[in-house]
């Protein structure tokens, strides 16, 4: 005891004596008080019992920040210097990309991203460099002379009112933190330019920005202990009890979370109890899937039901967190009777499992659904990657003659694979080559781990979804927030070794657009034989499914379709209850080819608030008549089994 007491004294002395220190002196000066404090807290955050696993990860993280600080030091002692590395030597920083790719499925959670894909970027970017030394050395004079601007005080550098990594005042009020900032502006603004005015080409100009942008964001001062105005406040008004904290989060998640920061405190939710609570009952245990029939909460209800197919990346409840934003209560409330599939979450022993399996699943749970409730057919909803799998069951419909359903929703689901790679960064290392490498690896691993699926979606985004979190857990030492959608986002699932190979196969042959190259349960179909209602939803800010790339959903289904466009992202654009501030979003036929012709011309059409009403009386006109809702769930052949939300949504 007497050993964590002097170590935790001996780290609230020494971080107390870096703030004090950093008033006066360059965030350079401060390393090794990183390191002591680290060493100290390190000591304090684990018993005995953890010695050697705590002298392990400490020495690691003692590492890390050594080259951080030492990277932050240069960057803000001797900023020209530093433009000199970011300009010439990129490959010098590739192990902080190589170590991130090495943790995620990075770019595209299907394809992923190997080591060579990273040094293609860094090629990328040095190929600027030597293939055009003259511009180069252009750039890197107007960035020298910025420099010089920002020492005297007279740039006039101002970051994006939006990022928040500088809404702290002290990024204007103090002198250094001041010229810090706008050292690293001017080494992003810079950098960024000499990139677009290049000789490379379009794809090597990409995976150039995403290289620089990847360095550009680990190295912003906001990332580092003494680089943080709001950090250094912490250190005196704590006495540094929250690097101690923080050691502790960062320990925690290199034990857990695959090396990354945690972005939910995810123990208030309880799945069945404080979230996924609307009440209903699985009428139908398949191997594959539970399926779900919710309670009807009006007297009566639509003739004709609602089966939702979620994605199978994630677990269904994302439509269900709470009361007030659950989509299961709004179509109930709107007199719809919805059925939903629970998708199991599979292991190595359910490899095989592809593509055709799914599909049959599907058909399972519409047989099952027409025959608990007496219609002839369905209304189906599909979103992400469980609408993949329902355009591939709505083909096979078709091609068989089988007329099971009568319409469609699509949220946030791209089906034209082509037009999501040339909209998105997911191009940017999608060749035949790395598609056969994520296949080699999903067979010889069995399935594709949820975790990493999870840590590429924070790559997509790092500013928001990793460096805001490594701030707030480690720098700061809070605990991430609790919340419902990050909640839900961290109970993540796995895919079959073989349906991962399928999904591959639609994302190199296209073949909802090309038809016959893809054949379903043996039979080749053909997404122009599919003829039924469909409306279709997008988010503008999607940086997973973007919005232009959704536009070619609808498309699909001809000109009739309708297609909404609401302001918000992936998930958000889907959970968007009403009562949401300042949403909007915009509606209209999808009858021009062009997405940018529609938006145009769907001007006029902006709504304030959410989509959901707008749904809600598409989906009553495409339900069929009102009849007296049924007193029970289920039927004498699928009785209930158990109550919602079921057991396969518990399974990790």
């Amino acid at each position: 005891m007497a050993t964590k007491t002097t170590s935790a004294g001996s780290a609230r002395t020494t971080a107390a004596t870096g703030a004090k220190r950093t008033a006066g002196k360059t965030a350079a000066a401060t390393t090794p008080a990183v390191r002591t404090t680290a060493a100290a807290g390190a000591k304090r955050v684990v018993g005995k019992s953890d010695a050697a696993t705590t002298a392990t990860a400490a020495t690691r993280v003692a590492k890390k920040a050594r080259s951080a600080a030492d990277t932050a030091a240069k960057l803000s002692g001797s900023a020209s210097k530093a433009g000199l590395s970011a300009l010439g030597t990129a490959s010098d920083l590739g192990g902080l990309v190589a170590e991130a790719s090495r943790n995620t499925l990075a770019i595209n959670p299907l394809i992923g991203l190997n080591k060579r894909d990273v040094a293609s970027a860094a090629g990328s970017l040095l190929k600027a460099v030597a293939s055009t030394p003259r511009r180069a050395s252009t750039h890197l004079g107007r960035y020298v002379k910025e420099l010089g601007q920002v020492a005297k005080g007279k740039s006039e550098l101002v970051p994006d009112p939006k990022d928040r990594r500088f809404a702290d005042p002290a990024w204007k009020s103090n002198a250094l933190y001041a010229r810090l900032m706008q050292s690293y502006l001017a080494t992003q603004k810079e950098l960024s330019h000499f990139i677009d005015q290049s000789a490379l080409n379009k794809l090597e100009k990409g995976r150039a920005h995403f290289f620089a942008s990847l360095i550009t964001d680990a190295l912003a001062p906001s990332n580092w202990l003494f680089g943080n105005p709001a950090a250094v406040r912490k250190i005196v008004d704590t006495g540094g009890d929250n690097l101690v904290k923080g050691l502790k989060n960062l320990i925690h998640d290199a034990r857990h979370n695959h090396m990354l920061p945690s972005m939910v405190d995810a123990t208030p939710f309880k799945v069945g109890e404080t979230i996924a609570t609307s009440p209903g009952q699985v009428v139908l245990r398949h191997e594959m899937f539970e399926l779900l029939q919710f309670a009807p909460t009006t007297p009566q209800v639509h003739a004709r039901p609602l089966v939702m197919s979620p994605p199978q990346v994630n677990k269904y409840y994302a439509i269900d967190l709470t009361p007030d934003k659950s989509l299961v209560k709004w179509a109930t409330d709107s007199g719809v009777q919805l059925f939903v599939v629970s998708w199991r979450n599979p292991t190595v022993e359910h490899r095989h499992w592809g593509l055709d399996d799914y599909v049959r699943a599907l058909d399972a749970a519409v047989d099952a659904t027409c025959k608990i409730t007496g219609s002839t057919d369905v209304n189906m909803w599909g979103s992400c990657s469980g609408g993949m799998t329902l355009a591939a069951y709505l083909a096979w419909l078709a091609a068989t003659g089988k007329p099971k359903v009568a319409n469609t929703t699509w949220a946030v689901c791209v089906l034209d694979t082509e037009a999501a790679i040339e909209d998105s960064t997911l191009g940017l290392f999608n060749s035949p080559a790395t598609i056969r490498a994520a296949k080699a690896r999903s067979r010889r691993k069995g399935f594709v781990d949820g975790a990493e699926m999870a840590s590429m979606f924070a790559w997509l985004r790092p500013n928001d979804l990793i460096w805001n979190y490594w701030v707030n857990n480690y720098l700061l030492g809070n605990r991430p927030p609790a919340y419902d959608v990050l909640a839900w986002n961290a109970d993540t699932t796995r895919l079959p070794g073989q349906y991962h190979c399928d999904l591959l196969e639609l994302v190199e042959k296209n073949p909802y657009v090309n038809a016959g190259t893809l054949e379903v349960l043996g039979v080749p179909v053909d997404m122009g034989q599919v003829k039924l209602g469909a409306y279709v939803i997008a988010g503008i800010t999607d940086h997973i499914t973007p919005w232009r790339a959704c536009y070619g959903t609808a498309r699909l289904f001809g000109p009739e379709t309708t297609f909404v466009l609401a302001n918000a992202g992936h998930l958000q654009s889907m959970i968007n209850p009403p009562g949401v501030p300042k949403a909007f979003f915009f509606s209209g036929p999808a009858a021009t080819d062009d997405p940018m012709a529609w938006a145009e011309g769907a001007q006029p059409s902006k709504q304030e608030g959410s989509w959901w009403p707008h749904w809600r009386e598409w989906i009553k006109g495409k339900s069929g008549e009102l009849k007296p809702a049924p007193a029970k769930l289920g039927s004498r052949k699928y009785r209930p089994l158990a109550p919602a939300p079921g057991t396969y949504v518990m399974e990790r």
